[in-house]
């Protein structure tokens, strides 16, 4: 099953608010913080494609994006249709 992925940063307001919505809507996720995990920023600049603020979200191989990505993505219902989808 695809898991949530956050690159999160000490500090990070935004990291904050995308990992509420993440609990409100009781939906686990993997947390990396790039503070504490210094090898793991290369990783996440590399799957984002250059993007180097945090939070940077993955569903699976999805690049989901940042908090407002997030946000936005749930807003518009998006959000919910990419976790439910039943992968073949």
């Amino acid at each position: 099953m695809k898991r949530i992925v956050i690159y999160t940063g000490n500090l990070c307001g935004y990291c904050a608010m995308a990992k509420k919505l993440l609990n409100e809507k009781n939906i686990d996720f993997d947390e990396i913080n790039i503070h504490k995990e210094h090898n793991k920023i290369d990783e996440m600049i590399k799957l984002t494609g250059g993007r180097k603020s945090v939070p940077q979200i993955f569903y699976g191989t999805l690049h989901i994006g940042g908090c407002d990505d997030l946000y936005s993505m749930n807003s518009n219902g998006e959000l919910d249709k990419i976790l439910n989808k039943e992968i073949g």
